[in-house]
């Protein structure tokens, strides 16, 4: 997918929710976000994918995870953003600077990718053959673009969010890393296309100039699903406020579960990196079993 906003991959929540997919979904993302209270915290505990963003410290994590992923054997969507990080001034401007070293075209809506982690990733979770297909994913804002977290807080939510999606098959991919590293780089041209034409154009993916909405298995289902996490949060945010400040057990809990996640990362690194560890060492003990009979 390419990295519009710092916001894309929530958005993108919204489309898999649609589809019943959501909960299979998993994010690679840099590892600084893994800190967050709250947030960061059930990221560990789903076990996404944190990265330095240098290869050379990301290769051995990546393959770790992608071999866990593998194992278990349960179903699996990884949303990864091969540009790196989301379209500004600044990145742009560095992404040129890429492309006048390497006699690349200059994109204006989409910033070159890095096709080594993409590369890596499929050539792994086709060996491990746990990959059925790779989605491309075309993001796009027709009217407001809520560039940080900072926008949303301040009310300025995207009146519309566009997906311009194509499913490539496992099959249909190149064998070798060279040929993928091509298939990336070249998807990545269509996509500077199809995004000029999205925004000097009509603004829509479609030909036909309509927006089609996500099908799902239940329009109800989509809408009660919304109202039940709407209620949530706000009475679970409303509730344990009251508990904090009625309860001192309540905030010495608080206190504990805050100083046991902090210790835990600083120690071993966060919560999926201890799932992983416990995988590999039990592994470890079934093999001489295996081996024996």
């Amino acid at each position: 997918m390419n990295h519009r906003t710092r916001m894309d991959w929530m958005f993108l929540w919204s489309c898999l929710l649609r589809y019943s997919y959501l909960r299979l979904e998993k994010i690679c993302l840099k590892s600084s976000l893994k800190v967050i209270p709250g947030f960061g915290w059930a990221m560990q505990v789903a076990a996404f994918i944190f990265i330095q963003r240098k290869w050379e410290e990301d290769k051995h994590h990546f393959g770790n995870m992608l071999d866990y992923f593998c194992d278990i054997h349960e179903p699996l969507q990884l949303l990864i953003f091969p540009e790196g990080t989301d379209l500004t001034d600044e990145t742009k401007a560095r992404s040129d600077k890429f492309a006048e070293k390497n006699g690349l075209q200059k994109y204006e809506y989409v910033l070159h990718p890095r096709t080594t982690g993409f590369t890596f990733i499929v050539d792994h979770l086709r060996d491990g053959n746990n990959l059925d297909a790779v989605h491309d994913i075309t993001v796009a804002y027709p009217q407001n673009i809520p560039q940080t977290e900072k926008h949303l807080l301040c009310g300025n939510f995207p009146k519309e969010i566009h997906f311009h999606i194509c499913r490539y098959s496992v099959e249909s991919l190149p064998t070798s890393p060279e040929d993928l590293q091509l298939w990336c780089q070249k998807r990545w041209e269509e996509k500077e296309e199809r995004l000029r034409q999205f925004y000097e154009g009509k603004k829509y993916f479609d030909v036909s100039g309509r927006s089609k909405i996500p099908p799902c298995k239940s329009e109800l289902r989509v809408l009660v699903v919304k109202c039940i996490s709407l209620l949530y949060w706000t009475f679970f945010t409303l509730f344990s406020i009251a508990l904090l400040y009625m309860y001192n057990f309540v905030r010495w809990y608080f206190v504990v579960v805050v100083v046991i996640f902090s210790v835990q990362e600083k120690l071993f690194g966060g919560l999926e990196l201890i799932e992983l560890a416990c995988h590999q060492f039990f592994n470890r003990r079934r093999l001489p079993n295996v081996n024996r009979y």
